[in-house]
């Protein structure tokens, strides 16, 4: 094409306002903004009849965040602000058309920001660009299908394929593609948990032994201390809040440790409750630790490290019944520490002796813990290592396997653990690949796949390849936005299943492909009547999700007709006994299928239908550690810190409260009263003041990464109550600054929250 699309968001500013951040979340104005969203996208009954069916048993599932439902009794309002933008963003009255694609070229598309592309409405037709075109067109089902098939059959090698997966997949879709792709011939399965919760993955598996959390909602409300790391669930996980209210209720201490203080963990108002909607609040964190960006490792070790004196002193604060007969390692461990300095964990952390004091104190008085975390602990370079020395913390007090302690990785996406459960991996144990060739008759390919990061690496490097998107936003996702859509521009097809307009079918290879789906909220019938899907949340749960409202366009398909329609295509001569036909349409054959392949799924048709759903096993509920050594290991691990050159300072990327995710709802983060504009840059007033700027400043942020310099332009500067030496701006605009090759030890996952930069005024 002439005009090459813009990859980032348009840059130019809107209407800043900024004012004192909100002393609490929740409450009266939190009710105002969800209902305001839902009325005024979906409009009166449409919004009522998704609200009332989100979350309910019988009802869909939220395609949000993965919190849990209440196993119990259910309000009629189980729905957070952001769960109900979610819904009217997906349940909105707005179409995009091919009229609006003959009226708006690609180039002209790209020039709009990521608000304006939310905002057109559902897709409702596929959708094709020619190559050389410059207008998306319509295509057929039949006609979209056989051009990705003959693309891929085109390919000298199954491995120039990427297939990529959103974690807002149903299992049944997750399942059904991993097997599509593993019969075409490999494992390049790169997913959203590559950018997020890969190292939390990682870090639990090596350590006890499951890559999951370990506990549930009663766990939290029966804990003495509960750790909040590296999260801010008044925006990102609001049901989170009621949660912590009961605990704090029961007589918890909540610990926020954070490099900003968010509203959400400073009090709650519950919106169901009448005396806190009318101004009442449940204050939350008893400790805010304002902890240097990436300093977590520092402080988790120094933790240990008191501990170990506390005990060495005669005072009896180690479980050693847990440690004797659990763990394996506690002696290279405790070498480890006593080798390591103090004044080198305290400078590194950012934080006085006495804070320190203060945290060893009550995890040696406390063993109902349970400690919480999400991006700030996973998107760092020391990001594995940082969450090992967090779980040592909980070995040295047996606090993992009881009631009321263990581990609670917060995951962002709805079903993104659902998806690594259903085989979306790079890299599955043999025991699955095994199963899948026994049910289905296929030959799985065992050379391990391209993760997100590598696969960027191996379209910008290799052109040529197949891309191919179910759901998501993969260049907003990923790191790196320039170098990413060079890479998808290599490609030769570029193919994305989705429900709204995003940037990623903006910037696309020689052709490009968008097909529209129906959403979580929709009724989903097939050739064999109404259908069901299933997803798993945060803790495990497994649980049924019904569509409910009539779909966007009659021309709509579910993901997983979707996939069917392309495997059916695709694999036509390829061995294999794969009934698609069947799958599509009933997808109880899909459930029996994952029931033959999958432990843990035994009776799934059953019981994934049962009010509240299920449990999957966790060994480590039971305190079955299934590790290498048999038991839960001490990590030892030298002190990592990222550090800024004079003159530089260290970006964490951040959401605002007006989006999820990729996906941008509004310009107002509430509460931390920023209101009308997205492209600013918090900053310490006394870094401010030593870099000789001054508030509302116009300014270029740069990165440097092994002497490459990256560059996001026109941002104005707010000065902020963050750490001196640390900046926070908005993903998905500062993935720009994130180099590709800035990646945490082992998972791989893009340290976004660590990254190295200079403002410059314009």
């Amino acid at each position: 094409m002439s005009d090459i699309p813009n990859e980032n968001t348009p840059e130019k500013f809107e209407r800043l306002c900024v004012s004192k951040p909100a002393d609490k979340a929740g409450g009266a104005g939190a009710v105002y903004h969800a209902m305001r969203h839902a009325i005024g996208k979906a409009g009166v009954a449409r919004a009522k009849d998704a609200l009332t069916k989100l979350n309910q048993k019988g009802g869909f599932d939220c395609p949000s965040c993965a919190w849990p439902d209440p196993d119990g009794h259910r309000s009629s309002f189980e729905f957070c602000e952001n769960g109900a933008k979610a819904v009217a963003s997906e349940a909105t009255a707005e179409r995009i058309d091919a009229r609006f694609f003959a009226k708006h070229s690609v180039a002209e598309l790209a020039e709009r920001s990521d608000l304006w592309h939310d905002q057109q409405g559902r897709l409702t037709e596929p959708m094709v660009l020619r190559e050389g075109g410059t207008h998306y067109e319509p295509i057929s089902w039949e006609g979209a299908f056989d051009l990705i098939a003959g693309e891929l059959g085109e390919l000298a090698d199954p491995n120039q394929a990427i297939f990529y997966t959103s974690g807002r997949a149903s299992n049944e879709a997750a399942f059904l593609y991993q097997l599509f792709v593993r019969a075409f011939g490999t494992n390049n399965l790169p997913d959203c948990s590559n950018m997020c919760h890969e190292s939390s993955g990682l870090a639990l598996k090596q350590s006890i032994g499951v890559g999951k959390g370990t506990v549930t909602l009663e766990d939290l409300r029966e804990a003495e201390l509960i750790l909040v790391i590296g999260q801010n669930p008044g925006t990102n996980h609001p049901r989170m809040l009621s949660t912590l209210q009961q605990a704090k209720e029961k007589g918890a201490r909540i610990v926020s440790i954070n490099p900003l203080r968010e509203a959400g963990l400073v009090a709650f108002s519950h919106p169901q409750r009448v005396s806190q909607v009318l101004g009442g609040k449940t204050p939350l964190a008893d400790t805010f630790v304002k902890i240097r960006t990436n300093g977590d490792q520092a402080l988790f070790q120094a933790i240990g490290k008191r501990l170990l004196e506390m005990e060495q002193a005669g005072r009896s604060v180690l479980d050693c019944d847990f440690i004797n007969d659990y763990t394996a390692g506690i002696g290279e461990y405790r070498e480890a520490l006593k080798r390591t300095p103090w004044p080198s964990l305290l400078d590194a952390c950012g934080l006085e002796m006495a804070t320190v004091n203060d945290l060893a104190e009550a995890f040696a008085t406390k063993q109902r813990i349970i400690s919480c975390w999400a991006m700030g602990l996973t998107q760092h370079r020391n990001a594995v290592a940082t969450i090992r020395e967090l779980t040592n913390l909980h070995l040295l007090r047996g606090a993992i396997g009881i009631k009321g302690a263990g581990m609670c990785p917060v995951r962002g996406h709805s079903n993104v653990q659902g998806d690594r459960t259903m085989g979306i991996f790079e890299h599955m144990p043999e025991w699955f690949y095994a199963a899948l060739e026994k049910e289905f008759g296929i030959d799985c390919p065992r050379e391990t796949g391209l993760n997100a990061v590598h696969s960027i690496r191996r379209m910008k490097e290799h052109p040529g390849s197949v891309f191919l998107a179910l759901g998501g936003n993969f260049l907003s996702a990923t790191p790196d936005t320039g170098y990413t859509a060079a890479a998808l521009r290599n490609c030769r097809l570029t193919a994305h299943v989705s429900t709204k307009l995003n940037r990623s079918h903006l910037v696309t290879g020689k052709q490009a492909l968008i097909l529209p789906c129906l959403g979580r909220s929709e009724r989903d019938e097939q050739a064999n009547g109404a259908q069901w899907v299933s997803v798993e949340n945060s803790m495990g749960i497994v649980h049924s999700s019904s569509g409910q409202l009539p779909p966007a366009s009659p021309n709509l398909k579910s993901e997983v007709a979707i996939v069917c329609g392309i495997a059916r295509r695709a694999l036509r001569n390829r061995k294999g006994q794969i009934d698609w036909t069947g799958f599509e349409t009933d997808y109880s054959k899909i459930r029996s299928a994952i029931e033959r392949v999958i432990p843990g799924f035994e009776d799934y048709n059953q019981r994934a239908r049962q009010p509240g759903g299920y449990y999957l096993p966790n060994a480590v509920k039971e305190r079955r550690f299934e590790t290498d050594t048999g038991k839960a290991n001490f990590a030892t691990s030298p002190l990592d810190i990222e550090r800024a050159e004079p003159g530089r300072l260290l970006l964490m990327t951040i959401r605002s409260h007006d989006q999820f995710n990729t996906t941008v709802y509004g310009l107002d983060d509430r509460y931390r009263g920023i209101r009308g504009e997205r492209r600013i840059v918090m900053v310490n007033p006394a870094d401010m003041e030593r870099l000789g700027l001054s508030t509302e400043d116009e300014v270029d942020v740069h990165s440097f990464f092994k002497g490459e310099e990256r560059v996001t332009r026109l941002y104005r500067l707010i000065p902020y109550d963050i750490p001196v030496g640390c900046v926070a701006m908005y993903f998905p605009e500062a993935n720009a600054l994130v180099p590709i090759d800035h990646i945490a030890v082992g998972s791989e996952t893009p340290a976004s929250k660590s990254v190295q930069v200079e403002i410059r005024k314009r």
